[in-house]
């Protein structure tokens, strides 16, 4: 388990913590002048959009306060932060999505990975997510069998080749779920993660409607609308 998350996690027992983006002392996971730095980022209505065979819903723009908070949460051991971005994910969510027909799958983390960050934020987002939107939760429907490289140091081809069978069916092997499948994840750069995991549940018949993130990337806001453009003519 990660030293800094195990100490985190017990002086917020006991004390009031500073706030992870100014150090101010807060009893909360931000502070209320960096929730609304953060809340600058959100996109302004529900952006979803439509990327090959897969729906993708996002909550912000992965800049800024957002994504300092999103470092914050993956390597500075404040596990605590998905409380409030998954719970401000579920609200938009729910919002502009009231239907429950759905199961929410994080994207897995390799084994060894989850051992030296001490947890899966997809997990933690996808946990309190659920919390506020009733859907069900399948943590272990899909594994990650390869260590693979961070995405945002490879090219588009190389994302690909990096994810190439690092994906396996979990427990939906024995239990495929009756309902569509939703996948969760921090952020989306240009989906090829989501391809990958989308695919290999595919392969084993299980419908996937499409993908959650906190934040989807500068790259992918300028290709989704270039696409939009490009339908106008």
């Amino acid at each position: 388990m990660n030293p800094a998350w195990k100490l985190n996690k017990l002086l917020g027992l006991f004390l009031e913590s500073p706030c992870p983006l100014c150090q101010r002392s807060q009893a909360q996971a931000l502070c209320v002048s960096c929730q609304r730095q953060v809340q600058r980022h959100r996109c302004e209505s529900a952006d979803a959009w439509q990327s090959g065979q897969l729906s993708v819903f996002a909550w912000g723009h992965y800049s800024g306060a957002l994504k300092r908070t999103i470092a914050a949460l993956k390597y500075e051991g404040n596990p605590h932060l998905a409380e409030i971005l998954g719970r401000w994910m579920a609200e938009s969510w729910r919002s502009t999505n009231p239907s429950k027909d759905g199961i929410i799958v994080p994207i897995p983390m390799h084994p060894s990975k989850k051992r030296q960050r001490g947890f899966n934020q997809a997990e933690l987002l996808a946990q309190h997510f659920c919390h506020i939107t009733q859907l069900p939760i399948a943590v272990d429907g899909l594994k990650r069998d390869r260590a693979t490289e961070a995405q945002f140091k490879l090219s588009s081809a190389e994302r690909s080749q990096n994810l190439s069978d690092a994906f396996s069916i979990g427990t939906f092997l024995h239990k495929p779920p009756s309902r569509p499948v939703w996948l969760l994840d921090d952020i989306y750069t240009t989906g090829a993660t989501a391809v990958s995991a989308a695919q290999t549940l595919r392969q084993h018949g299980i419908r996937v409607q499409g993908m959650i993130v906190l934040a989807r990337t500068e790259a992918e806001v300028k290709s989704a609308e270039s696409r939009v453009r490009s339908t106008k003519f």
